[in-house]
């Protein structure tokens, strides 16, 4: 089958775009990009090119620049070239060059496809036609070694199946094409196209995988390119089902209550398996594969125990795991259980103790809450004050906002935002670290004293 005829007929089985779309290629100038351009072209696609020039070569760079702008030219279509100072961007974000390329290059495409972006002009200074989708001219070789990089690193399913052929707004079409097929048609159809001299080197992962591991393999194994490619298309499918599986425990487990999950330990610890399935409840919120034996570990822990990741914490409060946002302006909730002891939030970490009103003398100290715990009634809620709230200030008769009692206490726009509430039967008991509810204090009449202090 002509190779034309292969490319079209993958466009429309993956549904990649529809034959009216405007098409941004990226066209680096190498025989896989202008193979790309070549078939477009053929296709009768509508299509505009974008070259980054990452000035990491020199001259070869500037030759490869003019190679795509004399491309352009042959396909009478627009031209948009970007010049980047890789290495900068790459010491100021302290990554690789490699990735900083690819965070510059599809940072700009996004741009450029971008209705709103101003400044979408192609090299002559003409407004560039609304482009649709992002087209890179990645091959199945490039598959492959993607697909070996990721299993030597260490990965799941979604990096056994490789690059996507439409992931968002950039689509592959050159997928199923192996990289000899693309040197094959561009011989024989005359194409020119430069070569990147850096490719021969293998100080960057890919190339080794590329010049060196692929090649050795091939030598005990001959047919392994054409195994790996069916393989990742068998690992796609498998990624469908594995995927289906899981958002079905997510629905049997996962409950949302505001800005928290709750997770019922009890049912948890009957699902198999226990630390896949943690972990693709966990990892959207910031939690690694590493860390799921702690989270397997606080499944039968004490109440308070918690792990954290960058952006959320794991708690465990009875027979619940809490997954709640930290350091947000969103008031998480969280319940206290009678008979916690321990209770970690953003603030730090409050800690109940319940003792006769003999048995401790009261001390005057912000951090310490001595309250009567027989007009306690459990749960309690902890949480972040809002608008609207108020209490009794002890010492008071009359109930005065939060917020009025903070302008009183001339506190910063910072500690208001602080500021954390605790609350029985929907009265708020203690603004922790500024006063207690005076209905909540000690009397003659007390015969329990609840404890709480905050570190």
């Amino acid at each position: 089958m002509h190779l034309l005829q292969k490319f079209i007929e993958s466009v429309n089985k993956e549904n990649l775009f529809q034959p009216n779309d405007t098409l941004l290629l990226a066209v680096s100038g190498g025989v896989d990009s202008v193979v790309l351009s070549e078939l477009c072209k053929m296709a009768g696609f509508n299509f505009v090119i974008a070259h980054c020039n990452f000035q990491l070569r020199g001259e070869e760079s500037d030759r490869d620049e003019t190679f795509v702008s004399n491309l352009a030219e042959k396909y009478n279509v627009p031209l948009v070239v970007k010049k980047f100072d890789t290495e900068k961007y790459a010491s100021e974000k302290k990554v690789s060059i490699q990735v900083a390329a690819r965070e510059l290059r599809y940072e700009w495409f996004s741009q450029l496809i971008d209705k709103n972006y101003e400044g979408s002009e192609d090299a002559t200074g003409s407004p560039l036609p609304a482009a649709h989708w992002i087209v890179t001219a990645h091959h199945a070789n490039d598959n492959m070694e993607t697909l070996l990089m990721n299993f030597f690193k260490g990965t799941g399913i979604q990096g056994l199946r490789g690059i996507l052929p439409k992931q968002g707004e950039i689509v592959r079409p050159l997928l199923f094409i192996k990289k000899e097929e693309l040197l094959e048609f561009a011989k024989e159809n005359g194409l020119p196209w430069v070569e990147d001299s850096s490719n021969s080197s293998d100080k960057y992962t890919r190339n080794y995988f590329r010049n060196q591991l692929i090649p050795s393999l091939q030598k005990v194994f001959p047919q392994v390119e054409d195994n790996l490619i069916n393989g990742i298309d068998r690992y796609r499918e498998i990624e469908l089902l594995y995927n289906q599986s899981i958002d079905a425990h997510k629905k049997k487990l996962v409950e949302q209550k505001g800005t928290d999950v709750h997770i019922p330990v009890l049912k948890l610890l009957k699902s198999a398996p226990l630390p896949t399935i943690l972990y693709e409840i966990t990892r959207e919120y910031g939690f690694t594969a590493g860390q799921a034996d702690e989270v397997i570990k606080l499944l039968n822990s004490d109440s308070g125990k918690f792990i954290l990741s960058a952006s959320h914490r794991i708690l465990k409060n009875r027979k619940w795991l809490i997954i709640s946002p930290i350091d947000t302006a969103v008031a998480a909730n969280i319940p206290v259980e009678e008979g916690d002891r321990d209770i970690p939030f953003s603030n730090g970490k409050l800690t109940f103790k319940k003792l006769p009103a003999a048995g401790e003398p009261l001390v005057n100290d912000s951090s310490i809450a001595f309250l009567d715990a027989d007009q306690i009634q459990f749960p309690l809620l902890l949480r972040k004050w809002k608008r609207g709230d108020y209490f009794y200030p002890l010492g008071m008769v009359k109930k005065k906002k939060l917020s009025r009692f903070f302008i009183d206490r001339k506190l910063s726009l910072d500690e208001k935002e602080n500021i954390w509430v605790l609350e029985t039967d929907k009265k708020i008991l203690w603004v922790i670290g500024q006063r207690i509810d005076d209905r909540f204090k000690i009397t003659s009449r007390t015969q329990n004293v609840l404890k709480i202090s905050v570190s």
